[in-house]
Parts: C-alpha cells; sequence; structure tokens
C-alpha cells in the first residue's frame, strides 16, 4: 500500500517547484525547458572556448598570462552561466504554476557586457599570439 502523501506529493523533481500551484499549458514548461538548454548550451561553448585557448597555448608551447586569463574568464562564464541557468528555469517554472509574473532578466546584462570583454580579451590574444 502507497502512503498517503505519496499521492499529494509530486514524484517530479525539484520538488520544490513542482510542490507550488498547478500544472500550467505544457507548451510554456517545454518553453522555459528549452530556453534552460539553450543557456546550457552558452555554457558549454563557453567552456569549450576556455579549453581551446588552454589547448591553443599548449600547442604553441608558450603560455601567455593573457591567454590563461581568457580561458580562466571563459571558463568562470562558462560555470556561471549553468549555475544561473538552473536558477532561472527553476524561478520561471514556479511563476508559471503559480501564475505570478515572470522573473526579470537579471543576467542578460551582466552576460551581455561580459561576452563584449571576452571578445576584447580574445581580440588581444589572437593578436599577441599571432605576431
Amino acid at each position: 500500500m502507497v502512503p498517503a502523501d505519496s499521492e499529494t506529493e509530486p514524484r517530479r523533481r525539484p520538488r520544490r517547484v513542482y510542490r507550488e500551484g498547478s500544472e500550467p499549458d505544457p507548451r510554456f514548461t517545454l518553453a522555459n525547458e528549452r530556453t534552460f538548454l539553450a543557456w546550457l548550451r552558452t555554457a558549454l561553448a563557453l567552456m569549450a572556448g576556455g579549453v581551446g585557448v588552454e589547448a591553443l597555448q599548449a600547442a604553441q608551447e608558450r603560455t601567455s598570462p593573457l591567454g590563461t586569463l581568457l580561458a580562466v574568464v571563459l571558463l568562470t562564464g562558462g560555470i556561471l552561466c549553468s549555475i544561473t541557468a538552473f536558477v532561472r528555469w527553476a524561478s520561471t517554472e514556479r511563476a508559471l504554476r503559480t501564475g505570478s509574473a515572470l522573473p526579470a532578466l537579471r543576467m542578460a546584462p551582466a552576460f551581455g557586457s561580459g561576452l563584449a570583454v571576452i571578445g576584447v580579451l580574445a581580440c588581444i590574444f589572437v593578436l599577441v599570439i599571432g605576431f
């Protein structure tokens, strides 16, 4: 026999998200999941870029502080992106389930300006390595 509270307790995890509100329109839930996956793809691209910069330095058998800085910034950006992706997914899912307003897009300005800084660092790195 199944305990009575397991019937009311959601089976999906994280329970703190699925415990609240009611089931939203599946299209919105699926769109939220696609957005989450897009953030994870961005995180993977950032981390691959960091590893690529380090591999480029290793292939040339010379390490520059700028290259190492660029690799660390890319890897850190990837880690932050993957962490915030889950937080963003959970808060959006909770808002969809409770019918409240969607959360503000707080990390977009940081990621936008951060990617601009990474682009500048990458240009400088290419110029330094190329000559």
